[in-house]
């Protein structure tokens, strides 16, 4: 089993973050006002499109088939209501090449889509266990650590407000 780590560090006043992942490149992270980087969630859609995109150009390539322009767009549609999960990813690959053979595109984008890309069956199963932690570390020591919640596998963006509602009538 593969660890990928990912970490980012508020930098200022603002929600300016710098995200750094374990193969050490970074990123900077930000909202509306600040505008000084993509937003967390832009990178959902990015990241899929980005993880397609390296599947199927490699396919692609092992084919011999000739691509001269590779584009991958990917359209994220989110609920109105928080937490404003994804409810739809639209991926379209917009390739130009020689003689390309839309057999062997489709079959890469399929291969793509149902073995290979870790971002797109990560999003699409919904077998991702998503723990939410704690550490306040104090500067004269005594840190506190503590796990808040779990969520999934296959459970809905708002299994806590479920969850809230459900211990809620029942203390009552």
């Amino acid at each position: 089993m593969s660890t990928k780590t990912a970490a980012v560090t508020l930098e200022g006043e603002g929600l300016r973050f710098r995200a750094s992942a374990g193969s050490g490149h970074a990123i900077v992270l930000d909202d509306g006002a600040g505008d000084t980087g993509m937003r967390p969630a832009e990178l959902v859609p990015v990241a899929l499109a980005g993880c397609t995109a390296m599947d199927v150009i490699s396919i692609l390539r092992k084919k011999r088939q000739v691509v001269t322009r590779y584009e991958v767009r990917a359209t994220g549609e989110q609920d109105d209501a928080h937490p404003h999960a994804f409810t739809r990813i639209d991926v379209v690959h917009d390739l130009t090449g020689v003689d390309l053979d839309p057999a062997a595109v489709a079959r890469a984008i399929e291969l793509s889509a149902t073995k290979y890309c870790a971002v797109g069956s990560t999003l699409a199963t919904g077998v991702t266990e998503i723990h939410h932690a704690y550490v306040i570390r104090e500067p004269t020591g005594g840190d506190t650590m503590a796990e808040v919640i779990v969520l999934g596998p296959y459970e809905p963006p708002d299994a806590i407000g479920a969850r809230r509602a459900m211990s809620g009538a029942e203390g009552g």
